[in-house]
């Protein structure tokens, strides 16, 4: 997600979906109340009035700011309100629906959380993720980042010519390979046109097979990475990260409870956070759905802020493995700092 413009201190950042991860972080970060912003799609009436056989409905696109009801999370963010501002030919007070996809800049204005900025700047992906796109003729590697990907090496194919049925010389698969295995990937993610994905999973070692997720792309050049970020296998391997960081949590939590030196459900969490007590609170992503759906969220939020005013830190988990273990202890827990 990249930051295209913050004023804080107006609590607005105006935003840049780079790829569909960034969907997923924001329908977390998202709140109703929140005031949305930005160009989107929307049907006018032109001509006459009310049931005039004249009057004629156009789409257009214009500049509305919402204020946020609903977000709902599919193939793109969907964020549902009531429109506050925008032309004089759209009504305030109707509703309108914001459409968030790749490649959308939009504005969000809300109170922030210090988590929430944090999950919107994350860089540090947990996992060494390499991204391999290739064909007979070349080779591409990079790294995932945060925001994008650092690109790494090149390297130029050595195969046979076509007409010797596409089959590639051992000693470009071998280099591959080998460079693959100097970047030492915890995920290695393949994408290439038509078959070349198949033949080189083929001939990779056992460790590198096991940590390998193929994936198709049109062509290959420096550029197919960006194509290689959209691929819903890529999301799969990084909501595999997003698990592996939150499981460490979940333990941490564990551990610290055998040893009392945490505190769990909303109540004891509360007290422990007023005194200043608590050094790292996580709340779980269903907790704070549960609460929206029954008007309570407020006594959640309360609980997370005052922990972020007296210098903790906030985790929301989202996965399933993490989430269930917290969960279990009504969904909010804390590690004390003494």
């Amino acid at each position: 997600m990249k930051i295209i413009k913050k004023d804080l201190k107006k609590g607005s950042l105006t935003l840049k979906i780079e790829n569909g991860d960034d969907l997923w972080s924001l329908s977390q970060i998202i709140e109703p109340g929140d005031l949305i912003s930005g160009s989107t799609e929307r049907k006018i009436k032109i001509g006459g009035e009310g049931g005039d056989r004249n009057t004629k409905i156009d789409k257009k696109w214009v500049f509305l700011k919402i204020t946020a009801e609903k977000i709902e999370l599919t193939d793109q963010l969907r964020i549902l309100g009531i429109i506050v501002d925008g032309p004089e030919d759209v009504p305030r007070g109707d509703h309108h629906s914001f459409k968030i996809d790749i490649g959308t800049i939009f504005t969000i204005e809300k109170e922030w959380m210090n988590y929430q900025l944090e999950k919107l700047q994350e860089k540090g992906i947990s996992q060494n993720i390499i991204l391999l796109v290739f064909d007979r003729d070349e080779a591409h590697f990079a790294r995932l980042k945060g925001q994008g990907y650092e690109l790494l090496t090149s390297i130029k194919g050595d195969v046979e010519k076509k007409e010797k049925q596409h089959t590639s010389k051992n000693n470009y698969y071998e280099e591959i390979i080998k460079v693959t295995k100097n970047f030492k990937p915890d995920q290695l993610v393949i994408a290439s046109p038509g078959f070349w994905t198949e033949n080189l999973v083929k001939v990779l070692p056992a460790e590198l097979k096991k940590k390998t997720i193929s994936a198709s792309i049109s062509q290959v050049s420096v550029k197919a990475f960006n194509e290689v970020l959209k691929r819903p296998e890529l999301k799969s391997v990084l909501e595999k990260s997003r698990a592996t960081r939150e499981i460490k949590i979940t333990e941490k939590i564990l551990e610290m409870i055998s040893k009392d030196k945490a505190c769990y459900g909303i109540k004891d969490c509360r007290e422990k956070v007023k005194m200043g007590a608590v050094e790292e609170l996580v709340v779980t992503f269903n907790l704070l759905q549960k609460k929206r759906e029954e008007e309570k969220f407020h006594e959640i939020e309360k609980i997370m802020k005052e922990c972020e005013k007296n210098s903790g830190k906030v985790h929301v988990l989202s996965t399933e493995d993490a989430s269930k273990t917290i969960d279990s202890l009504t969904g909010i827990a804390g590690i004390l700092s003494w």
